[in-house]
């Protein structure tokens, strides 16, 4: 059903997103499920942390499969521990791919990132792009998020395509609510639809 395929692709987003701040993938839809407590954040990993102390690692690439057989993976240009701080990481032209059993595929690009799991803190900067094979394409200067809560923020302008028309708004907030059922959205500051009604088949 397209409830269910909805539904599945918001709780898996969310496993994504501490890897790159994926939090704008949660404004296609609304979250009908808990998210995996099992969920592993590579940048967390001991022995990535240890390789990367003092150094810095060019085309770092992590892949993986969930429970339910839905493919993630992550790319980068480049992977560094700025000053050797380890828990700390810094990555260049990031790129993110999550492929749905039902077919749907998912994108997320940014020019670069920082996450800081010491601080529990996760930053996208520069030009963040998503986009979606169900016709989204979502745009940002700037995400931030709790890497423990998964709450997002977006400081500053978002814009949006979809089917249903454009969306913009000055701030975006994502709160996640783990014992209820689901998450809620709020854009503010000046928020505006531009609805683009769709032909209908005769």
């Amino acid at each position: 059903m397209k409830g269910d395929r909805h539904s599945r692709v918001v709780s898996w987003l969310k496993v994504l997103f501490p890897l790159i701040a994926l939090a704008l993938l949660s404004t296609l839809f609304l979250l009908s499920r808990a998210i995996e407590p099992q969920a592993v954040i590579p940048f967390a990993d001991k022995e990535v942390q240890e390789r990367l102390r003092d150094q810095q690692i060019t085309g770092p690439f992590y892949s993986g499969t969930t429970a339910d057989g839905d493919l993630i993976s992550f790319s980068a240009e480049k992977l560094t521990t700025p000053g050797g701080e380890t828990g700390t990481n810094e990555a260049e032209e990031i790129e993110a791919t999550l492929d749905l059993q039902g077919g749907a595929k998912i994108t997320l690009q940014s020019n670069r990132g920082r996450f800081d799991t010491g601080a529990e803190e996760a930053e996208l900067a520069g030009d963040v792009r998503v986009s979606t094979s169900t016709g989204y394409q979502i745009l940002s200067d700037r995400m931030t998020s709790n890497l423990t809560t998964l709450d997002l923020l977006s400081p500053g302008p978002v814009k949006a395509t979809s089917p249903a028309g454009e969306i913009t708004a000055g701030r975006m907030a994502i709160t996640n609510r783990q014992n209820s059922a689901g998450s809620q959205l709020l854009f503010t500051k000046g928020v505006k639809l531009i609805y683009t009604p769709q032909a209908t088949k005769e």
